[in-house]
């Protein structure tokens, strides 16, 4: 038996689909202008920092396409719409990123075998405006970020993009004062291995729920125990939990019912499990088949 609610209400990344939208008009114009300026200069940290632009860019756009087709109504064929979308916009996210990373880390060890002088001054110019809007896209794509795994990827390419303007100043102003030219692959280096560890968490998280692994925040023995709690309820099994989507968590099970329970009575007792599963685990898409004792007809290995 199905038992509330219906996953369609919307994912959490479709709820920051505006903020979505401004920072990637924002970020592809800032692109365009970081590689005429990364060239111009000839500055590495620039073309580095801009081909994070071109990624995010990409990233943006998987982002809200995945967003868009999320949006499309559910059909016979996929009952639960395109909501796998956003997982999959971020397990790409990840892979861009990784790769950008190594990319940059293969430059700067280029570059350093022979750097060449970079007009630092005007480097420095351009990666402070690109620090401004950044910061602005920080602030845009915050909230949503802890909601929506397709928003967080599109939150961490951003906060790469800050990273990489603050290298870049940074690189810049020590080339200005110093003449020092190795400081732009450095700093480029820098930003590469920082990137990492946080692409490879979003990668990790993706992978989980594409495999449907059970949220990290639920137990599945509190999720019985509470099924278990309603009167004429006993022997809760076959539990599984996963993810749908950001904000979108999916449950279905077996429960034995006490043969004392009328249809009435039965539908009145799921629907107050469904309330208390969504109360208190969020669970907002429950198919709980009631069955009496003796009569179970999953042959799934029981929890």
């Amino acid at each position: 038996m199905l038992a509330q609610n219906d996953p369609n209400q919307g994912s959490a990344a479709s709820r920051y689909n505006k903020n979505l939208r401004l920072v990637f008009a924002l970020t592809f114009t800032y692109f365009l202008v970081e590689v005429v300026a990364g060239y111009w200069t000839r500055s590495l940290a620039l073309l580095s920092d801009a081909a994070h632009m071109l990624t995010d860019v990409i990233g943006l756009g998987l982002a809200l396409f995945a967003t868009w087709m999320s949006r499309r109504p559910i059909t016979a064929r996929r009952s639960f719409g395109f909501y796998r979308l956003e997982i999959l916009s971020a397990f790409l996210n990840a892979l861009v990123l990784i790769g950008i990373s190594f990319y940059i880390l293969y430059e700067a060890y280029q570059r350093f075998q022979n750097p060449p002088t970079v007009e630092s001054s005007s480097m420095t110019l351009v990666a402070l405006i690109g620090l401004l809007v950044n910061l602005y896209g920080l602030f845009l794509l915050r909230q949503g970020s802890k909601e929506s795994l397709n928003v967080k990827g599109a939150f961490l390419e951003v906060v790469s993009d800050l990273l990489s303007s603050v290298g870049v100043i940074i690189a810049g102003l020590v080339m200005t004062f110093t003449g020092w030219y190795y400081a732009d692959p450095l700093f480029s280096a820098v930003i590469g291995l920082f990137i990492l560890p946080r692409t490879l968490k979003l990668m990790m998280e993706s992978v989980n729920i594409l495999l449907q692994a059970s949220p990290d925040d639920i137990n599945l023995i509190e999720v019985q125990e509470v099924i278990n709690s309603i009167p004429g309820f006993g022997n809760a099994h076959d539990i599984h939990v996963w993810t749908l989507t950001s904000g979108i968590i999916v449950m279905s099970g077996h429960v034995v019912v006490g043969d004392a329970l009328t249809n009435e009575l039965l539908t009145e007792r799921i629907t107050e499990a469904a309330r208390q599963l969504e109360k208190r685990f969020a669970i907002g898409h429950i198919a709980l088949q009631p069955e009496r004792q003796n009569q179970c007809t999953n042959t799934l290995t029981t929890l």
